[in-house]
């Protein structure tokens, strides 16, 4: 009830009102004279967590692809669709249909993909994870704000976590991250403001991410559970 609750305020209060926040606040950078430099970082980090999406769906296929002896780059353009699908609705729960069907294609069995892929929309979010990591060290580096390696590992450690309460929603994942984001690592409200527009301006790209791993999981979890289950 609880997730119902979080899950159709972040859908119909917080979402509808994030252009305008956005709009806000770059009309406060374009005053200051701050836009043109922030942008142009902006999009070389859009680029770099883009090649590290392709990077990290490489690897997880590939070592799905070990452990069930098939070719992960078949397997990885049969999740394509999944791919593109989670790109135009930016919703890991509203791209579970299609992501059920092409791990199917796959073959993983049903009973495993009716499981897997369900939970691993809730879950798995290591897209998401990649995306929020990168921005947060990008706006360190911009504002010069000291980073400290043990700091910066609990910081991951609890996003981890932090992230498996993230609602299948767009948005989801920066709106349960972002208070740690200002508890573990100083966020002001400025730099909170500008890690929320620029995780919503790519959000599509890790919500992508996630969904199209969640077939290399459930191909993994179909192996490991082949012989117990025959």
């Amino acid at each position: 009830d609880f997730e119902e609750i979080i899950t159709y305020l972040i859908q119909h209060l917080i979402i509808p009102l994030l252009p305008i926040f956005i709009f806000g606040i770059f009309l406060n950078m374009s005053y200051s004279g701050q836009v043109v430099t922030i942008m142009n970082v902006f999009l070389k980090i859009i680029g770099i967590i883009f090649i590290l999406h392709v990077l990290l769906l490489v690897i997880q296929f590939t070592l799905a692809g070990i452990v069930a002896k098939k070719n992960p780059f078949v397997m990885l353009k049969l999740m394509l669709p999944a791919y593109f699908t989670a790109l135009g609705t930016q919703s890991s729960a509203a791209t579970i249909p299609v992501t059920l069907a092409q791990v199917k294609k796959i073959g993983v069995r049903d009973e495993i993909a009716s499981f897997a892929v369900p939970l691993c929309a809730t879950i798995h979010l290591s897209g998401s994870m990649l995306k929020i990591v990168c921005c947060c060290l990008a706006l360190m580096l911009i504002q010069g704000i000291e980073i400290d390696f043990i700091q910066f590992l609990g910081f991951m450690l609890m996003l981890g976590i932090a992230m498996v309460a993230a609602p299948g929603v767009p948005g989801g994942a920066i709106m349960a991250a972002i208070g740690i984001i200002a508890s573990m690592l100083g966020f002001s409200p400025e730099n909170q403001a500008l890690m929320i527009a620029l995780y919503i301006a790519m959000d599509s790209f890790g919500t992508a991410g996630n969904v199209t791993g969640d077939g290399a999981i459930a191909v993994t979890v179909n192996q490991i559970f082949k012989k117990k289950i025959i």
